[in-house]
């Protein structure tokens, strides 16, 4: 365990997830969503596959025990990154950014209904926090004064954005059903297929040429997403959880740096509230899963003759 080095991969995944996602809004003016997934999905493989065999976990990354799993893992996650690429299309990058930040609150209350996880009151607590932080940030879009074609795009995107968040929690409780099964190399390998796959369905919805420029973009987000998720399961391997999860909300700060100089887009104060709120929330969520950790720990060391 070398936690310094899982914070600096931690640090890089984001910087390359967040890059990723301006490539993709950059694009989202002339190119579908979908296609857009279909871009990022398969300009990943090659990234993944080469990775895989200089592990030489090629063969675990092909096998798999659960292809039923995979699919409906593959399902609700490539649904999550086609609505997430909708949203970026349709709001400030910081703002697409904050409200995907509900993603973790919403994988709590999922894993106690789906998996059967106890959630004691103090993450419940966190959870709700969390939840008026979304609102916070939500609250300038529900208003029905002075609608016009761009602030009610904004209000869908908005909402696009939440239902993406809704699919990454879903996402990750199919991911933790496949780890008792499977390893993380065919997960991440099959997600890519299937979201290459799924992608090719959305064709008959307007897939259009995109010109030099945006191919560019796409065939860099794809790459950078692959390299992304390299950085990332490394981060996870050189640190435990609680030490580098926190790092993912400095994606707020790269999303105002990129959002400003890139795109002309200025947060305002009512986002950065709530997304500091949605931040506490996350970060007391983490903090609360690494003492239940260290006091699992200390009771299976206790049994230990």
């Amino acid at each position: 365990m070398s936690p310094l080095r899982g914070i600096v991969y931690k640090l890089m995944s984001v910087v390359l997830f967040i890059t990723m996602a301006s490539l993709i809004k950059a694009s989202s003016g002339h190119v579908p969503p979908g296609e857009a997934v279909f871009f990022r999905s398969l300009f990943a493989m090659p990234v993944i596959v080469g990775w895989l065999a200089l592990r030489r976990e090629l063969r675990t990354g092909f096998y798999t025990a659960n292809p039923l799993g995979h699919f409906w893992r593959g399902l609700v996650g490539t649904s999550a990154m086609g609505l997430g690429f909708t949203a970026l299309g349709l709001l400030p990058l910081p703002e697409a950014t904050a409200i995907g930040y509900a993603a973790p609150l919403l994988t709590v209350v999922f894993a106690a209904m789906f998996l059967g996880e106890q959630v004691r009151a103090f993450r419940l607590t966190a959870v709700g926090l969390g939840m008026i932080g979304v609102l916070i940030v939500l609250s300038p879009r529900l208003s029905v004064s002075g609608r016009d074609a761009v602030t009610t795009a904004e209000t869908l995107g908005a909402f696009v954005a939440l239902t993406a968040a809704g699919c990454v929690a879903l996402a990750q409780v199919f991911t933790r059903r496949l780890v008792r099964v499977e390893t993380t190399s065919a997960i991440v390998f099959w997600f890519s297929v299937t979201a290459t796959v799924l992608s090719l369905l959305t064709l008959p919805f307007g897939w259009v040429v995109p010109t030099a420029a945006e191919a560019v973009q796409l065939v860099l987000a794809g790459f950078l997403g692959g390299v992304g998720q390299i950085f990332l399961t490394s981060a996870y391997r050189h640190a435990e959880a609680g030490v580098v999860a926190p790092f993912d909300y400095a994606s707020m700060l790269f999303a105002i740096v990129i959002g400003y100089f890139v795109f002309g887009e200025v947060p305002t104060l009512v986002v950065l509230g709530g997304a500091a709120v949605i931040i506490l929330a996350g970060v007391l969520i983490i903090w609360r899963e690494r003492q239940l950790g260290i006091e699992r720990d200390r009771q299976n060391r206790a049994r230990t003759p």
